[in-house]
């Protein structure tokens, strides 16, 4: 059981991003897949979640701005992050409720 993500980096306040998650080992497919950050002193907060029939949710705080979004051939997980601002600089982090395994996180650092 394997998460990679990937796709982080430091971005202009208002640039965009798209981090990715990628599946291997027993995942399914069509595992549900959430994505989590956490910024320097903060507890961990769910960002955006799909499931395994594809039902998505998003944090209040990223609604209108980031979108999840899954490639089943490629057992992948998309978050495209877009109107970037510095309340987003974190780790990101992807996570498999199901098989309760974190990825390794990604740095997003929004700065100009």
């Amino acid at each position: 059981v394997q998460l990679q993500a990937s796709g982080g980096g430091l971005v202009q306040p208002g640039g965009s991003l798209r981090l990715s998650c990628s599946a291997s080992g027993s995942i399914s497919r069509f595992a549900a897949i959430s994505w989590y950050r956490q910024a320097p002193g903060m507890s961990r907060e769910g960002v955006a979640h799909i499931s395994s029939d594809g039902t998505i949710n998003y944090a209040n705080s990223v609604k209108g701005r980031f979108t999840i979004s899954r490639d089943n051939v490629k057992n992948t997980v998309y978050l495209q992050m877009n109107s970037l601002n510095s309340e987003d600089t974190a780790v990101y982090y992807c996570f498999a409720p199901v098989y309760n395994h974190w990825g390794q996180g990604t740095q997003v650092t929004v700065s100009s």
